[in-house]
């Protein structure tokens, strides 16, 4: 418990740890009658109540967050280079000039449109060499994304050492920035290549080959040792927690039974020739579930993985691809893949993943290698792939999985419902009634009557409404639906034994002596705060409501929980607003603008309590 000043009343809503109080509309509604006179509340209460009678001010909060209207933030306008050449011809003749200012603004003139004739022909050039299939781009991104890239493979013989897992995890505990620490770790993982060089040439573009000549380079992460413990000392169940697989003569087979995965059945599978997949290796390995929990922040969006060991000589899947950028790393033994280029422009970046494909549908691989112990393979979404484990040793490998459904497409998903609620609701033109006639010429089975001209009054109709429809788009909104979904998909956070230290978790409350002790912690004024994590919480406006939703309670197994949120009340969102915004600069108490201070000691008071915050320093318990 956290010594504070207590309010008068609660909210109705369970969720809400500090919203409106029930006694705030009555008491506002009175001294709107009264412009004085009746002054028989006390000081004390005055002091403990929040001063909401600035309701203008309340309803800009709300209003940020609602999003009721959305004006246009940009005109959007495309021009060609005749139409730029055309606006700096008209500049240049605007401006009196001497004639040897002429030569030289001509000069370079002719020099600009001799540049971008070159680059025009260099378009159409790579247009023309392009495959029948492959529908010319209109922007710089997706025509990248039509020309395969060459893999890449690291070059260099000599072992990669790098720091030690165990002695990496340690060196993080004092990064006190989430994000660089999440960095540092994607920095380890990839190793010798750069991050910089991995996204910009590498990321979503083509597999990617790390080869460290180290065995050691992931030891501790996890081992069939790890596999062996979980299946004798945690509830691991068939089809939930473990996939028990086989592919011979080109087909993949299931063999997953129902009820506990016990030890001895799932040994006497593998000694058959069946691959053994763990689904959820971070819900029962403390080291998985704290890399992932780390990583997810480099990438904005959920982290997981999945553990494959497989008995020598065999295979376990059939040749597909996925739907989520994945990094292979291999732990033990040794494993052959074979990595095949998108097949098609549809192929590439898919939003969901493939079927099993036959051998004969394979073509020639871009890349045939065998991971050892120490590397790490890398592919995006859309390369089809298929592994399998060489004669002489097991296999047990890790892929950690991220971007699953985190694409522009995603986001618009979320953009184009409310954008169209707004205009509904705002312009008359959306609400006006179809034709009276249109299913007599629109629909499929009339698509061949192009010559009527009431198809094409219909079809500008749609494009006029569509264009429209543009400025109405939530965007703040849109994303701040998208970072929702992250939170509920991220893995709750493991927290350091610094963190633990500064946390609601290490009060010191204990039962002695016949009675609760050390229960009420002092958050004064002086205290300096600051959010746990970078991404540990979101704020949100929902249905007129600001929302914060947190990681800090999800389960170690994907959505096992429900997801969790406190309501803000609009007079304290400023205050939240600045402690996210601030991470990781510890403030104090008294700087965040949340009315006095009584109300900004409840609001530190309630995110403490959640476990949202920790503070500079351990608190220290009032003396009962």
């Amino acid at each position: 418990m956290i010594h504070r000043p207590r309010p008068a009343a609660m909210a109705a809503r369970g969720v809400s740890a500090f919203s409106v109080y029930s006694s705030l509309t009555t008491q506002n509604e009175l001294s709107g009658q009264t412009d004085g006179p009746s002054k028989k509340t006390s000081q004390e209460q005055q002091k403990r109540t929040l001063h909401l009678s600035k309701r203008s001010k309340i309803i800009k909060r709300k209003q940020k967050y609602s999003k009721v209207k959305l004006e246009p933030s940009v005109d959007i306008h495309i021009v060609n280079n005749a139409e730029i050449l055309q606006k700096t011809n008209e500049g240049a003749e605007k401006e009196p000039v001497s004639p040897r200012a002429k030569r030289i603004v001509n000069g370079k003139r002719g020099r600009k449109l001799k540049k971008m004739e070159s680059t025009s022909r260099k378009a159409a050039a790579l247009s023309s060499n392009l495959p029948a299939s492959c529908s010319t781009a209109t922007n710089t991104a997706s025509s990248e994304a039509d020309v395969p890239t060459k893999p890449f493979q690291s070059k260099d013989s000599r072992p990669w050492t790098g720091p030690s897992l165990s002695i990496l995890l340690r060196d993080l505990r004092h990064i006190q920035n989430s994000k660089e620490r999440s960095a540092k770790l994607f920095e380890w993982l990839i190793a010798p290549v750069a991050p910089k060089k991995f996204f910009s040439d590498i990321w979503e573009k083509t597999p990617a080959l790390i080869r460290r000549h180290n065995s050691n380079y992931y030891k501790g992460l996890f081992s069939s040792e790890d596999f062996d413990r979980i299946l004798r000392e945690d509830r691991v169940n068939f089809g939930i927690n473990l996939d028990v697989t086989s592919y011979f003569d080109g087909e993949k087979e299931t063999h997953t039974p129902t009820g506990r995965a016990l030890p001895v059945v799932v040994w006497d599978f593998y000694k058959n020739g069946c691959s053994l997949r763990l689904l959820n290796p971070q819900a029962f390995s403390g080291t998985v579930w704290n890399i992932l929990s780390i990583l997810q922040e480099s990438f904005g969006s959920m982290v997981g993985a999945n553990v494959y060991l497989t008995p020598p000589g065999n295979q376990g899947f059939a040749p597909h691809f996925d739907d989520i950028e994945a990094f292979v790393i291999q732990l033990e033994g040794k494993k052959s893949w074979r990595v095949y280029d998108p097949r098609s422009n549809e192929e590439i970046l898919p939003s969901i993943s493939s079927r099993n494909f036959t051998q004969q549908e394979m073509g020639t691989p871009i890349m045939d290698t065998v991971l050892e112990a120490g590397d790490m393979l890398y592919f995006p979404r859309g390369f089809t792939h298929q592994a399998t484990c060489t004669a002489d040793v097991h296999s047990l490998h890790i892929t950690v999985s991220t971007y699953q459904r985190n694409s522009w497409g995603d986001l618009l998903h979320k953009l184009f419902p409310g954008a169209l609620d707004l205009a509904i609701e705002d312009d008359v033109e959306f609400r006006e009634g179809l034709p009276l006639d249109y299913l007599d010429y629109m629909g499929v089975q009339n698509s061949e009557r192009e010559d009527d001209p009431r198809r094409e009054s219909f079809n500008k109709k749609i494009y006029n409404l569509m264009r429209k429809l543009l400025k109405y788009a939530p965007i703040d909104a849109a994303v701040d639906q998208k970072a929702k979904d992250y939170i509920h998909d991220c893995l709750p956070p493991v927290l350091t034994k610094e963190e633990l230290a500064c946390t609601v978790y290490s009060a010191p409350a204990r039962w002695r002596d016949g009675g609760p002790r050390n229960v009420v912690l002092q958050i004064r004024g002086s205290t300096r705060i600051r959010m746990l994590r970078s991404n540990i919480a979101r704020l949100c406006g929902e249905n007129g409501s600001i929302l914060l939703y947190y990681t800090i309670e999800n389960s170690r197994d994907y959505h096992k929980e429900d997801q969790k949120c406190i309501e803000i009340d609009p007079e304290l969102a400023d205050g939240v607003e600045l402690l996210l915004c601030s991470y990781p600069q510890y403030i104090k108490v008294d700087s965040l603008p949340a009315g006095n201070l009584d109300d900004k000691i409840s609001l530190a008071a309630a995110l403490y309590e959640k476990g949202l915050l920790m503070t500079e320093y351990p608190l220290l318990p009032k003396r009962d």
